[in-house]
């Protein structure tokens, strides 16, 4: 690259930095006269709007002036910010107004063009672009093509070119740090630009280094089931946002971020990636984790957690069978099964009582729900059921409205209240008094009665709880599961349920036995359902997301390496179980094998401890060799981990000891925490400080560190290959530096002959 060339480019980037400049200018003044407009109206608003409830004439005008107020302040709003998220994105351009460069030459034109490729588009005055989003479908060539002949999709079908040039760069408050010329893909010289600068506790997002199957995985809009393979650390996360930002850009017309919802780890995650989007210039999408998910669907149940299970799985025996076949869709095709043939008198249907009394009997309902064919969908039927229930109601209040206490409590009524119970859109209906007193008696039966009225439409006439006990009582049981096993499932959810607990293996199939036979609990406006380390979901879980979102395409990412919470399985045996049990027409696998995340040795050593670890490609970033510290008592161990934590502190921002589970977290926290400012973090906690932080592995999932100190991986705390995906995942959360405490000898993870002593520093203690 030519000095000469460099040159060029640097009067071009400050050409277009001026102009952004300029449009900031005109843009900030179109924000103040917008703010000042919104503010003279809502002062306007607030003086002049007085409301006067008890004339019915005055009460209409003003309910009138108000909504037209509301209109008009609602849209000053929306302008007000619409110009507003115009300016932050030229604030963004402005500091580094674009990244890359393609050069392309199009069959019926003479000449080539030049293209710049940035985080948005900027046009100047005369409608030329300066920059082109990353979105844009022409774009696609700057990540995915070749020197030469190219094709790239567009609304109009796919279009060929050449390209001539690709040209990267890194510009920072408007001056070019770096820039050269590459070919296939994205170079590596940014990426150790970017990635040894890295050292903040918020993720990169950065555009401009994405790779070309992070490119797939963002621009595919064809796949119904998307399922992404990742190492650690090879950027899939990042992928996922970016295509989260590409979808809303490519169907900015028909989808909105609240029609994706996004299923993340655990509470830190979800804060840890929130600023990703904005800085694509998109509203964030819903994020939600399994736990909260659950436990807004079991209202007044305690739901047990993945964490929860998972510290109790490392105390009490897990019988497998059991638990595989509760997780597998032969379960979830079990429930379907059932509830499609559960006949009328098997529905544990209950009373719908008022003030202590029977105001609907249970068999009264069964016989509604037994009047409809069998072949009758159950949830059509219960449907059905409510219809014939509301109807029977309203006769009830019907009746009710005509005794002495109603129209003794209309005479005592104030004007206000009864004005309130009337309506705004009932005022001036009703021709005759009478026909307005009746209205008026019935709506006060109608709240009297409101508890029947909920309990109906609710559908809390079934006792769903029971009725998945008559489920597990006679479902089908696969051949490696003892009837005795089964019994003793039973008997635990029975005993669960009297207080209120439901255990993670009976939420899925519950709520789906639930959905099928009431017909609710379905999201239809939701698009796209987007599922984050999906390696720690059962496949009935799975199901039961799928079956809650109809109308969502599914993307799933994760790393079958990193279970922790189940045992590890192949993407490509995850894709082909999912795809039939989804019955996806169209699904996809993308793996992610390069990490980035870490240097060189940690990556290194990481992989070792994988059987087949020799598939992920280690990203050329030098660093220190990961150190093993080996002590053989408590006091030992920890007077080494504070002088570690002393020296990592020194020169990192983020250092974060992982512990195997909470109680380890806990005592390590208690150890340390007079001696450092320090923070334990737990599944309740939705934001990561910067400092030094302890917390179990599992709550560190997607999380990555400037320095990591795993807390005693000694061979009787990690004894055999059950924990080889915990040590990978702590290993793997480390950018810069990796220290190993053992409180004893080393796990036989470590000391495998697969991990030359090379590779690591060992320190062992003098004396025991």
């Amino acid at each position: 690259m030519t000095t000469n060339e460099q040159a060029n480019e640097q009067r071009r980037v400050d050409d277009v930095v001026h102009q952004i400049g300029n449009r900031i200018d005109r843009t900030t003044a179109e924000y103040n006269d917008a703010h000042q407009e919104l503010r003279n109206v809502l002062k306007n608003y607030s003086e002049n709007t007085s409301v006067n409830w008890f004339e019915v004439d005055d009460r209409i005008e003003t309910s009138a002036e108000l909504q037209q107020q509301r209109a008009l302040v609602s849209r000053l709003t929306e302008n007000q910010n619409i110009i507003e998220n115009q300016l932050h994105t030229f604030q963004e351009l402005q500091k580094s107004p674009y990244f890359g460069r393609i050069d392309i030459q199009d069959p019926d034109e003479a000449a080539p063009e030049s293209l710049y490729i940035g985080t948005a588009s900027f046009v100047d005055d005369d409608e030329n672009f300066l920059v082109y989003d990353w979105r844009a479908p022409i774009s696609s060539i700057y990540y995915n093509g070749v020197l030469g002949k190219v094709a790239y999709s567009t609304p109009a079908g796919t279009q060929q070119t050449d390209l001539l040039k690709k040209r990267q760069f890194l510009i920072q408050d408007g001056q070019i740090k770096s820039m050269f010329d590459t070919n296939e893909t994205v170079g590596d010289e940014m990426l150790q630009h970017v990635l040894g600068e890295q050292n903040d506790a918020t993720m990169q997002n950065i555009v401009a280094t994405i790779q070309r199957e992070q490119n797939d995985i963002i621009r595919d809009v064809h796949s119904d089931l998307l399922v992404v393979q990742g190492v650690a650390g090879s950027g899939k996360t990042s992928a996922i946002l970016q295509r989260i930002a590409f979808l809303l850009y490519h169907s900015r017309r028909d989808l909105e971020a609240d029609q994706i919802v996004l299923f993340s780890p655990n509470r830190l995650f979800s804060h840890y990636i929130s600023d990703v989007l904005p800085s694509l210039g998109e509203r964030n999408m819903r994020q939600v984790t399994l736990a909260e998910f659950l436990t807004q669907r079991f209202q007044g149940l305690n739901v047990q957690t993945q964490f929860a299970r998972y510290e109790s799985d490392q105390q009490h025996p897990v019988n497998l069978a059991v638990r595989r076949f509760q997780e597998s869709a032969a379960m979830m095709d079990a429930v379907a099964d059932y509830c499609q043939q559960c006949p009328a008198d098997q529905m544990q249907f209950t009373d719908i009582r008022f003030k202590g009394r029977v105001f609907f009997d249970h068999d009264e309902i069964r016989a509604i729900y037994a009047r409809y064919p069998a072949t009758v969908p159950p949830a059509e039927r219960f449907l059905k059921t409510k219809n014939v229930l509301e109807k029977r109601l309203k006769h009830r209040i019907a009746e009710e409205a005509q005794a002495d206490w109603v129209r003794d409590t209309i005479d005592q009524l104030s004007d206000e209240d009864y004005h309130n119970l009337l309506g705004a859109k009932h005022l001036g209906q009703f021709e005759q008094l009478d026909d307005e007193i009746d209205f008026i008696a019935r709506e006060i039966v109608r709240r009297r009665f409101r508890q029947v009225d909920d309990a109906i439409y609710n559908g809390y006439f079934l006792d769903v709880y029971s009725q998945y006990t008559a489920f597990l009582q006679q479902c089908p049981l696969p051949q490696d599961v003892s009837a005795a096993d089964w019994q003793a499932i039973v008997d635990r959810y029975n005993h669960d349920i009297e207080f209120h607990k439901l255990a993670l293996t009976d939420a899925a199939p519950l709520l789906y036995l639930r959905d099928l036979l009431t017909g609710g609990g379905l999201n239809h406006q939701m698009q796209h359902l987007f599922v984050d380390e999906m390696q720690d979901y059962s496949i009935a879980q799975l199901i039961y997301l799928q079956h809650a979102f109809p109308r969502a395409k599914l993307t799933l990412l994760g790393d079958s390496e990193q279970a922790l919470f189940k045992a590890v399985e192949s993407p490509e045996s995850i894709l082909k179980k999912l795809g039939a049990a989804l019955h996806a027409k169209h699904a996809r696998l993308i793996t992610l094998r390069r990490s980035y995340r870490s240097t060189l040795p940690i990556t290194t050593f990481a992989k070792a401890l994988l059987p087949d670890g020799d598939q992920i490609e280690a990203f050329n970033r030098p660093g220190d060799l990961p150190k093993v510290v080996i002590r053989y008592d408590a006091p030992a161990a920890f007077k080494a981990l504070a002088h570690e934590l002393t020296a990592e502190l020194a020169d990192n921002q983020t250092v974060a000891i992982l512990t195997k589970n909470t109680a380890e977290a806990k005592y390590v926290y208690q150890e340390l925490h007079a001696d450092f400012d320090l923070t334990r973090l737990t599944d309740t906690d939705r934001s990561l400080p910067q400092g030094v932080v302890v917390l179990p592995i599992y709550l560190a999932k997607g999380l990555e560190f400037d320095s990591v100190i795993a807390y005693n991986v000694s061979a009787e705390n990690y004894p055999t290959d059950q924990f080889t995906g915990t040590l990978y995942t702590i290993a793997s959360r480390a950018m810069h530096h990796l220290t190993l405490l053992s409180i004893g000898p080393v796990s036989p993870l470590i000391a495998s002959e697969r991990i030359p002593q090379s590779d690591l520093q060992i320190e062992h203690e003098l004396s025991n």
